[in-house]
């Protein structure tokens, strides 16, 4: 059984904070305000370093072109982008008023569609999600909103819960208010058109840019109140989230279980531990961390201790 880790990449942002060291564990990290942790990326310019292949140094994008169907399965070819990436967020501050564009249009946008799914690891008192606009917000109401600063007025805002998680499809308006810790697991696509940054500045002391003509294309104005998915704390295994982008899972397991997950030669699939830790064959995989269990391999979890994870996959192709 071969499953591969990878090396965090860090992103500083004007609303991180120090909530990957303090509920990951993370030490020794490059920055003060970091808000993103690029844990599975296949980007152009930036793809994931494997970590647990002795000295050889590959990427996830070394592995797809030197065999694609190994990784991905049938079908796939070496020029083919991984089709997730997985992004852990410290929201120790409001992220901006954000949407991404639907697929429909986003190639008219020179952008990319973007349907993301976010799994609240830990959430403070009165934390609190920005989804979806409130019932009968019209386009005219909230572009008048903007103007005045009051955009906030008409966006559906949500009481964070650990444990939760929600689907924001594209075209769905969102922000994530400060003290969340959240699993972003998303399309491989780095589109994000701005909406609001609630009248802050960025790291460079100057506001960050809207893209206001953009958002008002994007955003789904009959996208009214969408809910939290409370998820269990049942020993077993749940579906969380199944749109045509990708399927996740849950599975909570008690010390020393066991379960399968997949034969050879059937999907590709990740895991992502939010609670203990796990053994995939010799491989241990600790809270914050992933792996990736490739198509040509089967894939079989014992638990360690008390544990949660999630698991992706059903990915489309981009």
């Amino acid at each position: 059984m071969m499953i591969f880790k990878f090396e965090p990449i860090y992103q500083e942002r004007v609303w991180g904070g120090d909530m990957f060291s303090r509920f990951l564990g993370r030490k020794s990290l490059p920055y003060d305000k970091i808000g993103e942790s690029w844990d599975i990326v296949d980007r152009e310019n930036l793809s994931s370093k494997v970590i647990n292949l002795g000295k050889e140094k590959l990427s996830l994008r070394d592995l797809i072109e030197s065999n694609p169907e190994n990784i991905l399965g049938r079908n796939w070819n070496k020029d083919d982008k991984f089709p997730i990436l997985v992004k852990w967020l410290d929201c120790s501050d409001r992220l901006s008023l954000q949407v991404h564009p639907p697929a429909s249009i986003a190639k008219s946008l020179n952008g990319e569609p973007k349907t993301e799914n976010w799994y609240i690891a830990n959430a403070n008192p009165n934390a609190g999600l920005f989804a979806g606009l409130k019932n009968g917000t019209t386009k005219e109401d909230f572009e008048k909103s903007l103007k005045n600063g009051q955009a906030e007025k008409y966006c559906h805002r949500i009481e964070s819960k650990r444990d939760s998680s929600i689907l924001i499809e594209s075209g769905r308006i969102h922000a994530i208010d400060s003290g969340n810790l959240i699993l972003e697991i998303q399309q491989n696509s780095d589109t994000t058109y701005r909406v609001y940054d609630w009248d802050r500045d960025g790291l460079n002391g100057k506001p960050r840019e809207l893209h206001l003509e953009q958002s008002m294309k994007s955003i789904d104005f009959e996208d009214y109140e969408p809910n939290l998915l409370n998820t269990t704390k049942d020993i077993g295994i749940e579906t969380i989230a199944h749109c045509k982008e990708f399927r996740i899972r849950k599975c909570n397991l008690n010390p020393k279980d066991l379960i399968h997950l997949k034969d050879e030669n059937i999907d590709c699939l990740l895991i992502h531990v939010v609670e203990g830790s796990i053994m995939v064959g010799d491989e241990q995989i600790n809270l914050g961390e992933h792996g990736l269990c490739p198509y040509s391999d089967s894939c079989t979890v014992q638990s360690n201790e008390q544990s949660t994870f999630l698991v992706t996959d059903q990915f489309s192709q981009l």
